[in-house]
């Protein structure tokens, strides 16, 4: 015979799990009403058998109940059920991207045409297909687009595209003169949770939230810095001038276009500008050209020195390079939540001590000190970023000492 064990643990308040320890004794009080107090209910009897599998089948339902009613809470929802809270505000988890290379230069015969999704491929393998079709004018040379065949954060340095792949008669060399812009991965559930609280107010205008929740929603926008004047007079908010009644943006990422767009239709109408970039933008409306100002951040060099032990200098440098770009994984794949350098960000050596933990468990940092390049003092210290600056790392700025 079995009893069965009525499941009461979704409440008016919330969803109840307890701990196995409480299921068990529910489930034993249950046998011990229906047979008897004297019921003997130790795991080794026929019984307790019975009673631990029921507890088992229990705890399944209340674990999947539990993980069900968490998806309706956008901090832990993930996959498909956190897509579908952010559609609840008319956004969506950003889609990997390509990486491109503009203007690559190919030289050859004059007259061989070159067809779209011609391929070359970089010293590191990754190969690279041409945009469009081209025909190498009378010259012997012309450029094309190239874009990554794979999707995500495909490499391609100044002058690493020079190997061709695809054999097309009368093509000879390939160089591209310019670095590639790096493609991305598909935002990770974590990414998507930091994506939807910068966006909340994506549906909204004139609120300052509106506008940076429209700047963060805009394609290639990664970081940035938003403030207001609302006096009469011309201020000074933290150290960027301003003039009456207006707004400052810092913007990294996004085209210059895309960036003055989503400004000119989230603003209040007749509020002014500010910034060292000016771009006419065609309001839709009125069909009249306003000149749109914001800044982009300058960048500004972080010297990072690092003791570590148990851990190489690549895979340190790594992942420091990686913390810069906010991309920080554990060995499994997962996402840190690290949010890496930001605009008016400040440089904590704590967070790349603990980026470099995340990426390589096997290791510890000891020591983890950071200074302004080229020349800082190194130091614990986090070094503080103004809100026009944004700051940067490459691999000669990182010095790592294995003990």
């Amino acid at each position: 015979m079995v009893v069965a064990v009525p499941y009461d643990y979704v409440t008016t308040t919330g969803l109840i799990v307890p701990d196995t320890s409480s299921t068990l004794a529910t489930v034993q009080s249950f046998w011990t009403t229906a047979f008897g107090a004297d019921l003997v209910v130790a795991p080794s009897t026929p019984q307790g058998v019975v009673i631990s599998t029921e507890v088992t089948s229990l705890n399944s339902t209340i674990n999947n109940n539990s993980v069900i009613s968490n998806q309706i809470n956008p901090n832990y929802a993930g996959g498909v059920f956190l897509d579908a809270i952010l559609a609840l505000t008319g956004t969506q988890r950003v889609s990997q991207t390509q990486t491109t290379v503009a203007g690559v230069t190919v030289t050859g015969v004059s007259g061989t045409t070159i067809p779209a999704g011609s391929q070359a491929q970089t010293a590191a393998g990754d190969l690279f297909a041409t945009a469009s079709t081209v025909v190498i004018p009378s010259g012997g040379s012309t450029t094309v687009n190239f874009a990554s065949v794979a999707y995500g954060a495909i490499p391609c340095a100044i002058s690493a595209l020079a190997t061709i792949v695809t054999g097309v008669l009368g093509w000879e060399t390939v160089n591209n003169t310019v670095a590639g812009v790096t493609g991305t991965t598909t935002q990770s559930d974590q990414q998507a949770r930091a994506f939807r609280n910068n966006t909340l107010g994506f549906q909204g205008i004139s609120l300052a939230e509106a506008i940076t929740s429209a700047l963060y929603a805009t394609s290639g926008v990664t970081s940035l810095f938003f403030q207001e004047n609302i006096a009469a007079t011309t201020a000074t908010l933290n150290g960027i001038t301003m003039v009456a009644h207006s707004i400052y943006a810092c913007v990294e990422g996004g085209t210059n276009n895309a960036v003055a767009a989503a400004l000119l239709e989230n603003k209040s109408s007749g509020c002014a500008w500010n910034g060292g970039t000016t771009v006419g933008v065609i309001e839709p409306t009125s069909l009249q050209t306003y000149n749109v100002l914001f800044d982009r951040p300058t960048p500004v060099g972080i010297l990072v020195e690092a003791t570590v032990h148990n851990i190489s200098a690549a895979q340190v440098q790594q992942a420091v390079l990686a913390y810069a770009a906010g991309t920080v994984t554990d060995p499994a794949g997962n996402a840190s939540g690290l949010g890496g350098f930001v605009v008016g960000g400040a440089v904590s050596p704590f967070e790349i001590a603990a980026a470099i933990s995340i990426e390589n468990p096997q290791g510890y940092v000891s020591l983890c000190e950071v200074a302004i390049a080229p020349s800082g003092t190194l130091s614990t210290t986090p070094v503080p970023i103004g809100v026009s600056q944004i700051a940067y790392c490459q691999l000669s700025y990182i010095t790592v000492n294995i003990v």
